[in-house]
């Protein structure tokens, strides 16, 4: 069985797809932080997830199969 990743737990190589397209990193990285409670965290990846984070979730999503988890408010 495969491995699950990161957005509601899809596999890892439909998270790599979702993570490169810009606004689907964006819109799924925020409403991943809000399902694990993570309200603050949410709202800053929908505020600032358009430019620096959507690139390191790309970098994490390849490597670490997970998205960036700067703050974990």
């Amino acid at each position: 069985m495969a491995k699950k990743s990161d957005y509601f737990g899809l596999g890892y190589i439909v998270s790599v797809i979702l993570a490169i397209i810009p606004v689907t990193s964006w819109i799924c990285g925020a409403i991943t932080r809000f399902q694990e409670g993570k309200f603050v965290a949410g709202i800053i990846r929908l505020i600032f997830g358009f430019n620096i984070i959507w690139i390191l979730d790309l970098i994490f999503m390849i490597f670490n199969k997970s998205i960036c988890r700067l703050l974990n408010v």
